[in-house]
């Protein structure tokens, strides 16, 4: 079988050969929007997207920032239920320091959701509101009397932990010790909170980490889906122009909201002193079993019992979507990177370049796509890719690698010769709808015969860079507000 070169823009290029693919046992990748039939029933552990990166604020150079977003598609005018997380879940962070596709760190988000049954007087009788609120929230986070829905949270850090019960030391409020986290309320309007980031800043909170001198930072709330693609023309077996602008088409989740989990860690923290690359990806669980409870009230709903079962799984972008095939999606979605072997073929023999051949002629590249087993499994030599690497599923980055700055980011990423980006972590910035497109055509194969559509700038045509995003923390934008209306 032939063999060929991986192109990385300022890396040497490695030459690789068709049994280095069979010598690795690779795996597969992750889950987005609505990636997978059993996650759509369950939408509050849901994982969208994942971001890990160096920090590009100015003054935190040492830090990297982590990004676990869940619930998809949340329209911002969708009360009088908003989007809280779920009670009964465990959401998780895993962070993979040696290179084994095992979760050295993992740190586990618990919420806790309190319905504060507000009444007022209704001919004499005290009688239950039906709304989130009944009055100004803010702009301080304990201003919430008139809220009716409270949202707190706890955090708990595991060392190689691959149980998602097992037990955790606390992390805790550097401020005043306490092991409880409010999370805002979820954007209702400007007449209810004002101006919204002025509320939702105040609950960013400096964090003591456990075992540590170290102190972290952390945001858990509601933020604009920082995710930009033409998803309407893409899975209507892609009906548009791969090949025309990148800044043609609607970005259609421009007015969509979702919940992000924000962690900001020393590099020193999440890091081994011997090796600089970590991998890191998202987890969602829930419990075995659920019994529905005939007549239930909000503070007595539903029993859950059993073991935490995983539902979601999320490292690298799109790829439950668009190269898991649907009868595995499901089950990788219950599965550890470690056991990453059984999805070998979806990597070197995936399906997408032959659909993008059906629909638009572009010639597939050549068998097996040990290209892609660089990209999404062992992370690429000399770029990110840890000294002891077992191939496994999850976003890898390199973090002795400088932050660029904001203004100066290319969103194209390692394509375009910028190490910071993708896939070299995940910045929001970063175009991973495009980069993934040109990945899967062969972009990153230097032997012309064997991708001879490889330089092709394939494109979904919705563009995103790094201008669409804050340069402080939390990074991720203000949550859409929907009152008062703008005219259309």
């Amino acid at each position: 079988m032939k063999s060929f070169n991986v192109r990385v823009p300022l890396l040497m290029a490695l030459s690789l050969t068709a049994g280095t693919c069979l010598a690795i046992a690779p795996s597969m990748v992750p889950s987005s929007h609505r990636e997978a039939p059993g996650v759509c029933e369950t939408p509050k552990v849901d994982a969208t997207d994942f971001y890990m990166f160096r920090s590009y604020e100015p003054g935190r150079e040492g830090f990297v920032t982590i990004v676990a977003n869940y619930i998809p598609f949340q329209t911002p005018y969708g009360g009088p239920n908003f989007f809280s997380m779920d009670p009964d879940a465990l959401y998780q962070i895993h962070i993979d320091n040696n290179g084994d596709a095992k979760s050295d760190l993992t740190f586990t988000f618990s919420f806790q959701t309190q319905n504060r049954d507000i009444a007022i007087n209704v001919g004499g009788k005290r009688m239950s509101i039906p709304l989130y609120n009944i009055g100004g929230i803010g702009p301080n986070p304990g201003d919430n009397a008139n809220l009716n829905i409270i949202e707190n949270f706890t955090v708990g850090v595991f060392q190689r932990d691959q149980r998602p019960d097992k037990q955790n030391a606390a992390i805790t409020n550097a401020a005043n010790g306490s092991f409880n986290f409010l999370k805002p309320s979820d954007s209702v309007g400007m007449k209810s909170q004002g101006v919204y980031e002025d509320y939702a800043r105040k609950h960013i909170y400096d964090i003591n980490l456990p075992g540590s001198t170290l102190k972290g930072r952390m945001f858990v709330g509601q933020r604009k889906d920082p995710f930009v693609a033409n998803l309407g023309e893409i899975f209507d077996l892609v009906n548009t122009n791969p090949l025309g602008p990148v800044n043609a088409e609607a970005n259609l989740l421009d007015d969509d909201n979702v919940t992000s989990i924000v962690l900001e860690l020393p590099i020193s923290y999440l890091a081994r002193s011997n090796d600089p690359v970590i991998g890191g990806w998202t987890t969602a669980s829930l419990r075995q079993t659920k019994v529905l409870k005939q007549n239930p009230t909000f503070n007595n709903t539903d029993d859950d019992f059993g073991p935490y079962i995983q539902v979601s799984r999320l490292g690298h972008p799109l790829i439950n979507e668009v190269v898991i095939g649907l009868r595995d999606k499901d089950r990788f979605n219950n599965s550890r990177p470690r056991d990453d072997g059984q999805f070998a073929s979806y990597v070197t023999n995936p399906t997408m370049p032959v659909i993008i051949q059906t629909l638009f002629g572009l010639t597939p590249p050549c068998l097996p796509r040990n290209d892609l087993v660089q990209i999404f499994l062992t992370g690429i030599p000399g770029l990110n890719s840890p000294k002891n690497v077992k191939a496994s599923e999850m976003l890898r980055l390199n973090t002795s690698i400088p932050a660029t700055a904001k203004g100066s980011q290319k969103n194209l990423g390692v394509l375009a010769g910028d190490l910071g980006g993708y896939p070299n972590g995940r910045r929001p910035g970063d175009d991973v709808v495009d980069i993934e497109l040109r990945a899967l055509i062969g972009a990153v194969i230097s032997d012309t015969t064997c991708a001879p559509d490889g330089q092709r700038p394939l494109t979904d045509g919705a563009v995103v860079d790094d201008s669409m995003f804050d340069g402080v923390f939390p990074y991720l934008k203000t949550p859409v507000i929907s009152s008062p209306n703008t005219p259309k």
